[in-house]
């Protein structure tokens, strides 16, 4: 047992304690988000903007610059979607659930291969393209970003991106040695499975307003 236990939690013996129960609250929180978020909940956003602006903050510290621009876009798209999911579409109803467009096909491309590019270049200015993690890290912020904004625009086709880049993520974050965040990607991914589900049954229908 203390084998199993040292392979899944022993890289946190050199980590400070208080950054330890900072990122077992950022999952707390990133976990509480994304339940609202299957359920259409705008609290979605007010608990998903204290878990990134806590993994802003361990990430940055830690060096890993890629995660910090995906929790730090996270973070203003919160901002950008919180208005989106409150607007009024008529005297009593928010923003219903839809499909994305055409138009928002392509601008999805365009975020997917404008965020490859960016991070690509970051990665080289700071000397961090050392390893295949680099590549990894470059496609999930890629698939992230892409998320980020469907969801914030309240299109049922945002759930397809979180599941990809939360299956990727799971086993990047355990060998990365944030065993934490890596279960918290586990259960995203299933999570992602049943808000697609269950957005696809409210798709279309506008939300009243409470």
């Amino acid at each position: 047992m203390n084998e199993i236990f040292n392979y899944l939690f022993g890289q946190y013996h050199e980590y400070e304690t208080l950054d330890i129960v900072l990122e077992i609250i950022a999952v707390i929180f990133g976990f509480l988000s994304v339940w609202y978020s299957k359920n259409n909940k705008i609290w979605v956003y007010p608990t998903g903007m204290i878990s990134t602006s806590i993994f802003v903050y361990l990430l940055l510290k830690w060096g890993l610059l890629g995660d910090m621009m995906i929790n730090a876009y996270y973070f203003i798209m919160s901002i950008y979607g919180w208005y989106i999911w409150t607007r009024k579409v008529d005297a009593t109803h928010n923003t219903p659930i839809t499909k994305t467009t055409k138009k928002e096909n392509s601008f999805s491309i365009l975020i997917f291969i404008a965020t490859l590019i960016f991070v690509f270049v970051i990665y080289k200015s700071f000397d961090k393209w050392t390893s295949w993690v680099a590549y990894v890290d470059t496609i999930t912020t890629a698939i992230f970003f892409v998320g980020m904004w469907l969801m914030a625009r309240k299109k049922i086709e945002n759930w397809i991106y979180w599941i990809i880049g939360d299956i990727i993520s799971v086993p990047l974050y355990f060998y990365k040695g944030f065993t934490f965040t890596s279960f918290q990607y586990l259960i995203f991914t299933i999570i992602a499975i049943y808000g697609y589900l269950k957005w696809k049954k409210l798709l279309n229908k506008p939300i009243e307003i409470l």
